[in-house]
């Protein structure tokens, strides 16, 4: 297991620093893709600017843990705590709130490789794009959204799409919305 220490994300252009992430690479399979670590710092660290301007979701202090591993560690955790028995390409577990004053540790995004890879490879999208895309799905459950009804849904998509704009990555949904 390869573990990249703790980092303070610095925000583009100079902005303040906005979250501490700790990176756990879990499985070889990804040493493949050796801009995947990067990928995922920058697709929080656009999250966390997209939230900067919601006062009630403060990204300030705040410290994500992102697992990159594997369908078999992915399936045995999807199984344990949703009671699917199938892996999938991302999980969130949000963690408990901390004491006043402590860094308000939200909780921890796991990653499957091979299922991100089979996506990737049946949707026609580059790897690493996909990446962020999970990486910042899973940051917005963590913040508390979720896609439970078509509002929700709606939401995140949004949040989404302005989080990947920042880093230059096309719109997920276009190819879905276009066949409308």
């Amino acid at each position: 297991m390869k573990r990249t220490p703790s980092t303070t994300l610095p925000r583009k252009r100079g902005r303040e620093k906005k979250a501490s992430i700790d990176i756990l690479v879990q499985s070889p399979l990804w040493q493949a893709e050796p801009k995947a670590e990067a990928a995922v710092r920058d697709a929080i660290n656009a999250a966390a600017e997209t939230l900067a301007a919601k006062p009630a979701h403060s990204t300030k202090n705040v410290e994500v843990a992102i697992v990159l591993t594997d369908d078999s560690a992915v399936r045995a955790l999807n199984k344990q705590w949703r009671g699917i028995d199938a892996p999938t390409n991302v999980l969130s577990f949000p963690a408990q709130q901390p004491p006043a004053g402590a860094p308000a540790l939200l909780g921890d995004i796991v990653i499957a490789y091979e299922t991100l890879a089979r996506e990737t490879a049946a949707e026609g999208k580059l790897f690493l794009h996909h990446l962020a895309h999970l990486t910042v799905h899973g940051f917005l459950h963590l913040m508390g959204y979720d896609h439970e009804d078509d509002r929700g849904a709606e939401d995140m998509e949004r949040l989404e799409r302005l989080a990947l704009s920042r880093l230059d990555v096309p719109d997920p949904y276009l190819a879905r919305d276009a066949g409308q």
